[in-house]
């Protein structure tokens, strides 16, 4: 067998699970594996490793379009040699003496040619997100889905808005984010930039199960004349990178590629209607490099392998995440020379509905997209933003439990007051976690001690509250000290008068003294700031 096709360990796992989860008495399960993940050489392989359960029995792998078809049989052939591997779709009928058979569910939708196929011990369903429809449930019934044969479905998205899933897939038992594959090495980076057509109203084009309709956003981005802003945002940012356009009408690729056309941009069209022929020509036109764009009314979403592609146009806007990462996906396969890829999100001035964006492609909780970041910078940008999140709850409850009183700024920086003029501070070191101690008077200003090292949070609090107690007498340090139950002396309220701090009603001496305190710091550290932003 080629190294090409050597499982990569998450392929394995993937395989394991599946295995696994047929020992455990469950039949129908489903892998979701993101574009660019090898999902053929999955299956490929898991059914290279079922060969000698299934005895005489053969393997079904069901699919819905040609190019899933060919690719499916021609991945089992490449990782399986010795296996005899037949196509039963339309007028071909090879299915005799075969030990795999890929099928159309179009074809094995009549009920001659499904009978005809004898022996099936196992079943794979390639872009299983479809399985909900009426063929392919009467298909996998036929088959014994519901009688214990076992079945894997595979897909790059389990979502489906016209069928109940959950009643075909029993469970998912191996899944992929398409970060990790990113930080992994198999998937390029990304990115997004928003390209805006003021003159669509997306507002006004109706849903149909939970989507922007095609026929009426087609019209939308027609009548707003999205196709020459797609092409001017191409030639401006993408006009070094094979790409292709997705839109939900064939009238609307056309005006797409009639616009880069113009534009200079050498483009063709393709959809699914159009004669076999023409659009096999156009693909191997855009391999070749004399078509540098491809644009297509929703045909490219599956089974289309040009890992060469580093922009994608998504002239659909869609509020569907699955079909936003089936469409993103067709870009971030890796490619000798490739870098990464660009997203261009086509959409309107302003819409009252959820538009997908590079953020939901991934489960993981990321802020949201920035024309500047990756989505593996946005990613770890949130990371970050989650470990500082961590570290500033538990600096919450240290502070709070120290019998010293701490402060803080309107700022957010941590301070020991010690007199009404000096006090001492913590400052965020070079990592998180990490704090460095800083004294302020008013006379000198900010400066550090010397050494000056950087150390983790509850060492600096010990440091500064040694430091504090050698300084000033205990009560002034004390959360518990005496005076701060009395009411606000008029010396406090005239003070806070004359700084226009505002006194809550009820509070007592010693949150009248915290005030003044944290006015005095926050004013302090802000100019500290200033100069230091100017140096």
């Amino acid at each position: 067998m080629s190294e090409t096709f050597t499982p990569r360990p998450y392929q394995t796992d993937a395989i394991h699970a599946l295995t696994a989860g047929w020992q455990s008495e469950q039949n129908r399960l489903a892998v979701v594996l993101p574009t660019g993940a090898g999902k053929t050489v999955v299956f490929a392989n898991l059914i290279k490793g079922m060969r000698e359960q299934l005895g005489r029995k053969r393997a079904l792998v069901i699919a819905h379009r040609e190019e899933l078809i060919e690719q499916a049989a021609a991945k089992i052939r490449a990782v399986c040699p010795d296996l005899k591997v037949g196509i039963v779709k339309a007028e071909r009928n090879h299915h005799r003496f075969m030990d795999v058979v890929v099928a159309s569910v179009q074809t094995l939708a009549v009920k001659r040619r499904r009978e005809a196929i004898q022996d099936i011990g196992m079943i794979v369903v390639d872009e299983c997100h479809h399985a909900a429809a009426a063929t392919y449930r009467t298909v996998l019934e036929h088959f014994g889905a519901w009688r214990g044969v076992p079945t894997a479905g595979f897909t790059a998205t389990m979502t489906r808005g016209d069928g109940d899933l959950g009643a075909i897939w029993q469970k998912v038992v191996y899944t992929l984010d398409i970060l990790d594959m990113i930080r992994d090495g198999y998937l390029c980076d990304v990115t997004g930039k928003r390209v805006v057509v003021e003159g669509l109203d997306l507002d006004k084009v109706k849903s149909r199960a939970g989507d922007l309709q095609d026929g009426q956003l087609g019209q939308a981005l027609d009548d707003s004349g999205a196709a020459g802003v797609v092409a001017s945002a191409y030639k401006d940012f993408a006009s070094d990178r094979p790409g292709v356009v997705f839109t939900p009408t064939v009238a609307t690729a056309q005006s797409m590629t009639a616009a880069l056309k113009a534009a200079g941009i050498p483009a063709a069209t393709v959809w699914g209607d159009m004669p076999r022929d023409e659009r096999a020509q156009a693909l191997k036109r855009y391999e070749a490099g004399d078509v540098q764009v491809l644009s297509n009314c929703m045909v490219l979403t599956e089974g289309f392998d040009a890992p060469w592609t580093s922009c994608v146009v998504i002239a659909r806007p869609t509020k569907s995440a699955g079909l936003y990462c089936q469409m993103a996906g067709r870009g971030l396969r890796l490619h000798p020379g490739k870098e990464n890829a660009l997203i261009l999100d086509v959409m309107g001035a302003s819409t009252r509905h959820k538009l997908a964006s590079i953020v939901d492609l991934t489960a993981k909780e990321i802020s949201e997209p920035s024309e500047s970041r990756s989505l593996r910078e946005l990613a770890d940008d949130a990371a970050q933003a989650a470990a500082f999140a961590a570290a500033e709850w538990e600096d919450i409850d240290l502070f709070h439990q120290s019998p010293i009183r701490w402060l803080r700024t309107d700022g957010g920086t941590w301070f020991v007051p010690m007199t009404k003029s000096v006090f001492l501070f913590l400052m965020r070191g070079s990592e998180p976690g990490l704090y460095r101690v800083r004294r302020w008077d008013a006379g000198m200003g900010v400066r550090p001690p010397q050494p000056d090292p950087e150390a983790p949070l509850a060492e600096a609090m010990r440091w500064t509250e040694e430091q504090a107690r050698r300084l000033v007498r205990p009560a002034y340090l004390s959360r518990e000290a005496s005076y701060r139950t009395r009411p606000p002396s008029s010396a406090q309220r005239s003070w806070c008068r004359f700084k226009r701090v505002s006194i809550p009603p009820g509070s007592t001496a010693g949150d009248v003294s915290d005030l003044m305190d944290i006015y005095t710091a926050s004013l302090a550290l802000r100019g500290y700031r200033t100069t230091r932003r100017a140096a």
